[in-house]
């Protein structure tokens, strides 16, 4: 779906009962050369106010980035800049209620019934897949957008797809705003409203795939749009007691494939909200078998 088929920014949020979102003056543009200090608070703080961000989220941002390290959430550089480069703050505007707890570890109700992960369980996720520039990344469940906007840090090929319409209208408007502020990096991402079960095929294959909706299966159609020697992070198991797996995806020498799984949070139950599926355009259940 072409950006410009979204309804307007305001009227998305218009309708969701939510202000504007607090898109405010330019930031410096964004280049692959952006390198955020990470010796000391001080330094990154003052990096990113010369940058255009503001002092009080910048400091926000590091503390949480210093607790993803402790938690072993994040561990590569790539990742590691992918969040210090992301605005949580700017993804959570959208409510006044929950703008300022951006970077708290928890999830964060949006409206339409779903929520903004946590940092440590979107940090853990983007590390697992190990995207490297280049790559085509799919998203499953845009939400409030800033998954995908983690992956916009790590390639110029984000795929994202919401199944809710005027969530997914609302993001992209969010998006194209950012954009126009400084944000450029969210060019690289590609949005489409539509059931995420059934893939992006037109746009497949895919490198990597990361699910952020909780279901009981491996969706067979993500799996194939999965490239051979890809990787696939995805909540798996009965409502509300998911773990969190990643799925590799291999061909052997005589052109078999076979998956492997892991869990990464060693056995841990991490709740995700339920994988939904479409009835003609309208949501209509879950995926679940």
């Amino acid at each position: 779906m072409k950006r410009r088929t979204f309804v307007s920014g305001t009227a998305a949020l218009a309708a969701a009962g939510f202000g504007s979102p607090a898109v405010a003056a330019s930031i410096k543009p964004y280049s692959w050369d952006l390198n955020p200090p990470t010796d000391t608070r001080e330094n990154f703080i003052a990096w990113g106010k010369a940058r255009g961000e503001d002092s009080v989220f910048l400091g926000q941002r590091w503390d949480r980035f210093q607790a993803l390290l402790k938690n072993k959430d994040v561990w590569g550089a790539a990742t590691i800049r992918a969040f210090l480069l992301t605005p949580r703050e700017e993804f959570a505007s959208i409510s006044a209620a929950i703008h300022k707890r951006a970077y708290e570890h928890a999830f964060l109700d949006i409206g339409y019934g779903v929520t903004m992960s946590g940092p440590h369980i979107q940090g853990r996720m983007t590390n697992v897949i190990d995207v490297k520039r280049g790559e085509k990344v799919l998203e499953i469940g845009t939400g409030s957008g800033v998954q995908s906007a983690y992956i916009a840090n790590l390639t110029e090929n984000a795929y994202t797809i919401e199944i809710i319409a005027p969530l997914a209208a609302r993001t992209r408007a969010l998006y194209d705003k950012l954009i126009d502020k400084g944000y450029t990096e969210y060019k690289h991402i590609k949005t489409k409203a539509a059931d995420g079960y059934y893939g992006w095929e037109q746009a497949a294959p895919f490198d990597k795939i990361i699910v952020t909706c909780g279901i009981d299966h491996v969706p067979p159609p993500l799996l194939q749009q999965l490239k051979a020697g890809g990787l696939m992070v995805i909540p798996v198991g009965p409502p509300g007691a998911q773990r969190v797996l990643k799925v590799a995806k291999t061909q052997g020498a005589d052109g078999s494939i076979t998956t492997s799984r892991e869990d990464i949070y060693g056995g841990k139950i991490v709740p995700f909200v339920p994988f939904t599926k479409l009835d003609g355009d309208k949501i209509a259940g879950t995926h679940n078998r």
